[in-house]
């Protein structure tokens, strides 16, 4: 039995799963939202003998290797939104499973860019996760980028969306 405590709940999960991947987010009324891979029966988790077989879609690899891989593709000067990279995931996320794991990017080789992910505003919300306060705006304006009391000033014209299909859907915000 895997036991998930949060200050007012126990969470059970039943000991026949086999979870390959479990992410929970508490918020702040307390619920938890879960990403899981579960295999029920043991004869459907993948064999060691095709091990070497990977996905190529976007579900391939684990939540953070998705996250990470949408992140290293913004271009530089650009910026995208939480929301934007959990819809462009194509997997069940929402903008707060990719903040929570923007902020482990740091400790990720090869670096990931997270100064370029802002929220669904322009807001540098995750600008406090940095070495220092002010880091993240350091690095958006070395790259061009106009930051005006925490806010880029031009985020329409910066934003790029993961998911858009052509150049000219790329400036879409979400």
């Amino acid at each position: 039995m895997i036991f998930i405590i949060t200050e007012r709940d126990i969470w059970y999960l039943p000991k026949n799963f086999t979870w390959t991947v479990a992410i929970v987010v508490a918020t702040a009324v307390n619920i938890a939202l879960f990403y899981m891979k579960k295999y029920p029966n043991p004869k459907e988790q993948p064999s060691s003998t095709n091990a070497g077989k990977q996905e190529t879609d976007s579900k391939s690899g684990s939540f953070f290797e998705v996250v990470f891989k949408i992140v290293r593709k913004i271009p530089r000067g650009r910026v995208t939104s939480y929301g934007a990279i959990a819809e462009a995931s194509g997997i069940r996320l929402t903008a707060r499973m990719v903040g929570w794991a923007m902020n482990g990017a740091g400790r990720v080789k090869p670096a990931v860019p997270a100064h370029r992910v802002v929220n669904s505003k322009g807001i540098l919300s995750g600008k406090n996760f940095f070495a220092t306060p002010t880091l993240m705006q350091e690095l958006l304006e070395q790259e061009g980028i106009i930051i005006k009391e925490d806010k880029i000033a031009n985020f329409k014209d910066v934003f790029w969306d993961p998911g858009a299909k052509t150049r000219k859907d790329s400036k879409k915000v979400l």
